[in-house]
């Protein structure tokens, strides 16, 4: 699984700002937008490749990674690549200079790769249908250290918060594989809702599992690898967070163009409001403070940038076509 580390679009970019990194899915690069005044002269190209998908950064905030699905997954996530696909690969690029440091060629699909706590390995995400894998490989070397057997349809690989657990999400298993990342085996496998994509962490110890087709949301407690509740949403999800501050669970409503924000009530999550943002609401991301969001609509081309407190919409950021993975470098 060899690829490219020359950087193949010549000079170096300079993104010594903080700094928002936009995936956009039909455009085939990434939006770079200054968190300083909203704007993004700085667009980082990956190589001619197709359909990149969601994006992750490392620890130490100096590499990002790209999934390329060479599939338009703004749809949905079920039923996605067929074995033998060309152009399946993860991206590897410097977040300071946009060059390209590695691409790992795959032979089937990934939804996502994601750092561990440390930085030290990169997990990629292989969608099949009979069986998916994790692939676990060491950063600066790229070397493939692991295989990890999940279930059927793997979307997403995430880590809890606190990084002392992998999550795969198995979309057409309606399940969650709990992987130990030190040991790479698996500790647990929860059932879902259906069509689950990610399970998205969040630092009240918990995950928090989006499941499309079912259009709920799955509450997983890290130290217990239990479902704690299952909110129902009324909506397909496309991505969940929560705020700490506001203690507060984001959930954005891909069918209506929202985000939905609720609160514990009575031990319960119950809905709050809803905030309009775009078409295709997608992704959400919090500015270090909390006092910012950022989501991506994928159907409208758009980052809209939301108060936190007030829930109100300050700013909508014109970026390229179907944008869906975002991550946020200050």
């Amino acid at each position: 699984m060899d690829g490219m580390d020359e950087d193949m679009d010549g000079m170096d970019l300079n993104i010594d700002y903080p700094a928002a990194f936009v995936v956009n899915g039909e455009s085939n690069d990434v939006d770079v937008i200054n968190l300083n005044d909203h704007t993004h002269k700085d667009h980082l190209k990956l190589n001619g490749a197709t359909f990149p998908h969601h994006i992750n950064m490392s620890p130490d905030r100096t590499r990002l990674a790209v999934a390329i699905t060479s599939t338009d997954l703004s749809g949905g996530h079920d039923g996605g690549g067929m074995d033998g696909m060309s152009g399946l690969k993860v991206i590897v690029l410097n977040s300071y200079t946009g060059k390209i440091e590695k691409e790992i060629v795959l032979p089937k699909m990934p939804h996502n790769a994601a750092f561990n706590a440390d930085g030290s390995e990169l997990w990629v995400s292989q969608e099949d249908e009979h069986r998916s894998q994790v692939l676990v490989y060491n950063v600066g070397s790229w070397s493939l250290k692991n295989t990890i057997q999940v279930g059927k349809g793997l979307s997403e690989i995430t880590f809890s918060s606190d990084g002392s657990r992998a999550y795969a999400a198995n979309t057409m298993d309606a399940t969650v594989s709990v992987i130990h990342p030190e040991t790479k085996s698996i500790l647990a496998t929860i059932s879902v809702g259906k069509d689950p994509v990610g399970a998205w962490p969040a630092v009240n110890g918990y995950m928090y599992a989006d499941n499309e087709t079912d259009q709920t949301v799955s509450e997983i407690q890290v130290s217990t690898s239990t479902v704690t509740e299952t909110i129902n949403l009324g909506f397909k999800p496309g991505y969940v967070a929560y705020h700490p501050g506001q203690q507060e669970l984001w959930v954005s409503d891909a069918t209506n163009g929202k985000v939905v924000y609720y609160k514990k009530a009575n031990g319960l999550w119950a809905r709050q409001g809803a905030i309009t943002t775009g078409a295709d609401a997608h992704a959400i991301a919090f500015t270090k403070d909390g006092s910012t969001a950022f989501v991506t609509n994928q159907g409208a081309g758009t980052v809209s940038v939301i108060q936190v407190a007030s829930h109100a919409v300050t700013a909508t950021i014109q970026v390229g076509k179907k944008p869906n993975g975002l991550v946020i470098r200050q």
